[in-house]
């Protein structure tokens, strides 16, 4: 028994036989973990999941040490319980020497991918399993990591989930269960601040509104009025307000599904317009010479792949200096053949990876992207000058 624990959380009879190890090492570990989150966040107990997400995939970002907790917990046989996605690893699994990457990291990424599929976990590896094999319904509990998504299916969703780490992730879904705490209660779930947004509508514009949101307010749950998003500009926000604050859960006006709950007539009102767009702007822009367009960031969707092959039909890359990825899921890449031979001749439609998880420092300096999320995240991860325009503007340095 550990009392600490336990005095702190009210556990049922077999939450209590799991945490002595009566159904083996591995997840006894993950009860540990779990019990632990939720004796430092208050939480009173633990509540069932339907799915999770994880993390700390790439062997960029977990290392030998990371590896090393994988092998131990599937060799202590855990296994999931719940429907188990996993999010983008450094590399594509048969691509990898287009990305310049090396044999020993390769050989290492190979077996982190396998160590989360002995444990039952399905290696899609993407950070937006909500348009394939992972989607909750409104109303869920869920453990999910990887800000991006886990914003998406709180706010566009109406699933409720944390900010799960990596291994909280991994830990929740081998028990099926998550401390009950925090996103997954009604009273943190309203509003705490009104945006009145007045953007032209594109997907960069959504980038940079979340650009600019994250910037002003840090952490909260904004309430949106005068946007009207769909998947892709509603992942396009969620990824910029996680990178540039912390937002996990959002509300939009007539769109989202928890919106209408509210009464935000008493709550700050804060504008974000034409100012506030272009300060968002000048902080993700540092560079105007690249060497590497990346795209994807969240992964494109299967409307993007459309849009971006439309686009570069029938135009040709002049530019041969500058490399271009496009990022997205193996499953999505699978659907749009003839897109991707399209793009293909531009650069490769990678799948399975993105450039913020991938080893790019080793062979570049200055990267071009879309993505607010990536213009954060490429300076302080991958140790690149960045530059971050819409996908028309992007272009004009190779067409």
């Amino acid at each position: 028994m550990r009392p600490s624990i336990l005095s702190a959380m009210d556990l049922t009879r077999e939450e209590e036989a799991i945490l002595n190890g009566e159904e083996g090492e591995g997840r006894q570990k993950a009860m540990e973990l779990v019990t632990a989150l939720g004796k430092i966040y208050g939480a009173e107990d633990l509540i069932d999941i339907t799915s999770a997400h994880l993390s700390g995939a790439s062997y960029k970002t977990i290392g030998d040490g990371g590896l090393k907790y994988l092998e131990d917990m599937a060799a202590g046989g855990a296994k999931v319980t719940v429907p188990s996605t996993l999010n983008p690893v450094g590399m594509d699994r048969t691509r990898w020497r287009e990305m310049h990457i090396s044999e020993e990291f390769a050989e290492k990424q190979l077996r982190i991918i396998d160590l989360y599929g002995q444990m039952g976990i399905r290696t899609t590896c993407s950070c937006t399993p909500y348009v394939g094999p992972n989607v909750p319904s409104m109303g869920d509990h869920v453990a999910w990591a990887e800000s991006s998504a886990l914003s998406f299916v709180n706010s566009y969703i109406g699933a409720r989930t944390n900010r799960e780490g990596g291994p909280g992730a991994l830990a929740a879904a081998i028990l099926g269960k998550t401390a009950n705490y925090g996103l997954h209660l009604d009273e943190n779930r309203k509003p705490t601040v009104v945006i009145d947004a007045d953007i032209d509508g594109s997907i960069f514009s959504y980038s940079l509104l979340g650009q600019a949101v994250g910037m002003a307010i840090g952490s909260g749950v904004p309430y949106f009025k005068g946007i009207s998003p769909e998947v892709e500009e509603a992942k396009t926000l969620c990824a910029a307000m996680a990178a540039s604050g912390s937002v996990a859960l959002y509300h939009v006006e007539g769109v989202t599904p928890e919106a209408g709950n509210f009464d935000v007539s008493d709550l700050e009102v804060i504008h974000i317009g034409e100012k506030e767009l272009q300060a968002a702007y000048d902080k993700l822009n540092t560079v105007d010479d690249i060497q590497l367009i990346a795209l994807g960031c969240p992964h494109l969707t299967e409307k993007e792949m459309h849009q971006i092959a439309s686009f570069l039909k029938g135009k040709k890359k002049v530019n041969k200096d500058v490399e271009i990825w496009f990022c997205t899921s193996a499953e999505i890449r699978d659907r749009c053949p003839e897109d991707v031979k399209i793009m293909e001749e531009f650069g490769p439609v990678l799948a399975d990876t993105c450039m913020v998880v991938a080893p790019i420092e080793g062979t570049f300096q200055r990267t071009g992207t879309n993505s607010a999320k990536a213009g954060n995240y490429l300076p302080t991860l991958c140790s690149q000058k960045a530059m971050c325009r819409d996908i028309a503007k992007l272009m004009e340095v190779v067409l």
